[in-house]
């Protein structure tokens, strides 16, 4: 049985669900818009998400150590060791992004954050996730609307990978591929998403793949499908190309490694303290 160092019980859930919630509104709310709405992209807007994401993802973090601590004897949740872990696979994220340098969409964190959320968890793998995009914004200087949205489509890709199934029985290539395939959908799912916040926003695009507000959503849902197929495919493709590719190749290794880290740690042994001896 595989340890993870972040339970996720009801606290974490529901955390995981309000997240959810506000980033499944921040996103698709322009869909909704009238036709007197004023979509001036999310210059606006982008800062309030910010300012609120924060608060929720320290909520998943607190939920973690509050189950943790009332679970009587059980996992000890969200502890200095769980803290150190996310801090150093975030900073391996960070340093993986820039690597592609963006070059036709070849991002490499992909398959580290896929291969973690698989290991560590839904709960620690969304927070892990949002935290990576966040620091390798800090390092590449990629602050700015889109970064709360990165954060929340990151979150969800770990996320995601936390709740493939057998996660504690299914090994080797069956894994792999499980991961890989997976990798694939993710990093095509994640580009969609960004497609979306800031689709509905740019100016001066053809009728057939242009945002109409006040639309019916069915019509605006074909329309942004044509978008996505005509403008970032090109870019999805090949991220979703490496992810698997590195799935495939290094996966046995890091996975290796991420489960004998969790084990040597014991995330999951009782804390229990005794008197000294005299």
């Amino acid at each position: 049985m595989s340890t993870r160092p972040v339970p996720l019980g009801r606290r974490s859930v529901t955390a995981l669900l309000l997240v959810t919630a506000v980033g499944v509104t921040a996103f698709g709310w322009p869909l909704l818009a009238s036709t007197k709405s004023a979509l001036i992209g999310h210059s606006a807007d982008a800062p309030w998400l910010f300012a609120l994401l924060l608060p929720l993802l320290l909520a998943v973090v607190i939920a973690q150590i509050s189950e943790g601590r009332s679970a009587g004897g059980g996992a000890p949740g969200l502890d200095a060791k769980s803290v150190a872990l996310l801090g150093v696979l975030a900073a391996a994220g960070a340093a993986l992004r820039p690597l592609g340098a963006g070059t036709a969409g070849l991002e490499p964190m992909f398959f580290l954050m896929v291969l973690s959320g698989r290991v560590l968890g839904p709960g620690f793998g969304f927070v892990l996730g949002s935290l990576s995009m966040f620091a390798s914004a800090l390092l590449t200087g990629g602050v700015g609307p889109w970064l709360p949205f990165q954060m929340l489509a990151m979150g969800w890709v770990c996320l995601g990978a936390g709740l493939l199934p057998g996660a504690s029985s299914l090994r080797g290539r069956r894994e792999l591929w499980l991961l890989a395939a997976y990798g694939a959908l993710a990093s095509l799912l994640y580009g969609t998403i960004m497609n979306l916040q800031g689709w509905p926003y740019i100016g001066g695009l053809a009728g057939s793949i242009s945002f109409h507000p006040g639309d019916p959503l069915p019509a605006n849902l074909v329309r942004f499908a044509a978008y996505c197929l005509t403008t970032s495919l090109g870019w999805d493709l090949p991220r979703a190309a490496l992810t698997v590719v590195l799935c495939v190749t290094l996966g046995t290794p890091v996975l290796r490694t991420l489960r004998r880290t969790t084990r040597r740690a014991a995330f999951d042994a009782p804390v229990t303290f005794h008197p000294p001896e005299r």
